[in-house]
């Protein structure tokens, strides 16, 4: 009986482990011919661009919390703190809110 039981885990550990011996010896290729390099036609940033502080500070209220101080240093990155979110009961800076006429949107 222990010699079957031992002949099982055997088998079931070759089984388990021959895939990624072979996928380590295969040597799945890198995006690009020379991943650590930028393509010469990939698009740069010239200058950073400026955030709108009225959209990104929309719903909050005064005084500015300290935690909000990455909005200074943000650049031109994506910033989901920028864009509405969910609707109903999560909507917590009123993003979503009825607006009156004419009221801009953020």
């Amino acid at each position: 009986m222990l010699l079957r039981f031992t002949y099982v885990l055997v088998r079931g550990m070759l089984l388990l482990l021959a895939p990624a011996v072979a996928a380590a010896q295969l040597g799945y290729p890198v995006a690009g011919l020379a991943p650590d390099a930028r393509p010469a036609a990939a698009p740069r940033l010239t200058e950073p661009k400026p955030i709108d502080r009225k959209t990104a500070l929309y719903g909050v209220s005064a005084p500015i919390p300290p935690s909000l101080r990455f909005l200074d240093h943000q650049g031109g990155w994506f910033n989901p703190f920028l864009a509405p979110g969910m609707t109903g009961p999560y909507d917590l800076r009123g993003w979503h809110a009825a607006r009156t006429q004419g009221e801009p949107r953020p």
